[in-house]
């Protein structure tokens, strides 16, 4: 075993959780590592429902970098297989998986691609707060027994390059894009955004 992997493994052994930790925290662990990523689908939709066109073009630029970023990772899952810490016998697990390969953990990725994409993009208070989220995310991952910690950094890596892929295609083509996508929405959704229930 590798100094980085030993390391990797000692680290994630420190934040996994253990048969003696108390039910409530296991509890609240599983669900964060579970159900606050349906907070971001959430976030992006108020953005563009009741946002203004800057609003609509960050939500439509921060969903294109998670959704590259997911991309990548299914790509590095093919060529490399990294194994979750249930399936060497590591630790303890809380929460039930598919024994696939854990490196760059999806939902961090979705976590720090949209992050970047805010905070660069001038929403720093949705940025901040989805960062925080996704702290949040990685330590319960992890501690569920789930995700091994460079898992996380891995994915927060993905996504600045998804983010840098993305950016100069933004810059061509992104006016265009939310254009053709409002026009789309409004077409769509005509009748609840007559009657003022959501933005034009």
């Amino acid at each position: 075993m590798n100094t980085l992997e030993a390391f990797n493994q000692a680290l994630f052994l420190v934040i996994n959780g253990t048969p003696t930790t108390p039910a409530w925290l296991v509890g609240i662990a599983t669900r964060i590592a579970d159900d606050v990523i349906w907070l971001i689908p959430l976030l992006l939709a108020c953005m563009w429902l009741w946002g203004n066109e800057a609003r609509r073009e960050l939500a439509i630029r921060a969903c294109l970098v998670a959704m590259l970023g997911v991309g990548a990772n299914q790509l590095i899952g093919m060529v490399w297989q990294h194994p979750r810490p249930f399936m060497i016998g590591l630790g303890h697990t809380f929460l039930p998986h598919a024994p696939d390969s854990s490196f760059p953990s999806d939902h961090l990725t979705v976590f720090s691609g949209i992050a970047l994409t805010l905070l660069l993009g001038g929403a720093r208070r949705l940025g901040g707060l989805t960062v925080l989220a996704g702290v949040a995310v990685a330590w319960a991952r992890i501690f569920v027994g789930v995700h091994f910690p460079l898992d996380m950094l891995g994915a927060a890596a993905v996504a600045c390059v998804a983010y840098a892929l993305i950016a100069p295609l933004w810059h061509l083509a992104g006016s265009a894009v939310t254009g053709w996508a409002v026009a789309v929405y409004r077409k769509l959704l005509a009748w609840p955004i007559h009657r003022g229930w959501l933005r034009s």
